[in-house]
């Protein structure tokens, strides 16, 4: 299911064909310099995390992370998009995206995009986790309109938390 589209970008839920841009997403160590827990070592660990996780949240809250495809290439670059948080009982913009898009605007179009998207899914306002030094998603999230609410602690990690209030009309 397509979620919105940019110029250069179709944000979709993710299906059974994503499983390796999903491994890749979580086992290439540059991209997981920020990001908790231990690289994926195999596509089955990617398998279990889109059945276990990715689309049980589609069935049961009506979105998760959304694969972020180039329309140039039809390839999955990476992901944007909501997931609650337990333990914040809030809504998480998180994104990732392979290093060779890093640079080119990707992370801020895909963004800006998704927050346009979450109150259709009764979303009015997000927060990002983002490990201390991250600093290139700490400049992400303010320019997409987030502002830095805090400090926390996240997954055994200190975060700064930032947050947007969002458009509750849906047109």
């Amino acid at each position: 299911m397509i979620i919105a589209e940019t110029d250069r970008l179709v944000l979709r839920q993710f299906n059974d064909q994503d499983t390796h841009a999903i491994y890749l997403l979580n086992s290439i160590p540059e991209i997981l310099t920020y990001i908790p827990g231990e690289p994926m070592s195999s596509v089955s660990q990617a398998e279990q995390i889109l059945n276990e996780v990715i689309l049980p949240s589609y069935e049961e809250l009506g979105y998760c992370r959304w694969a972020v495809e180039h329309k140039a290439d039809k390839k999955v670059i990476g992901f944007c998009g909501p997931k609650f948080v337990t333990e914040f009982n809030e809504v998480e913009l998180g994104y990732r995206y392979l290093p060779e898009y890093w640079g080119k605007g990707i992370g801020f179009e895909a963004g800006s995009k998704a927050l346009e998207a979450f109150p259709q899914f009764g979303i009015n306002e997000a927060i990002a986790l983002i490990l201390l030094g991250n600093r290139g998603s700490e400049a992400l999230a303010r320019k997409v309109g987030m502002i830095e609410r805090g400090r926390d602690s996240y997954m055994g990690h200190k975060v700064t938390v930032f947050h947007k209030q969002l458009s509750t009309k849906t047109d």
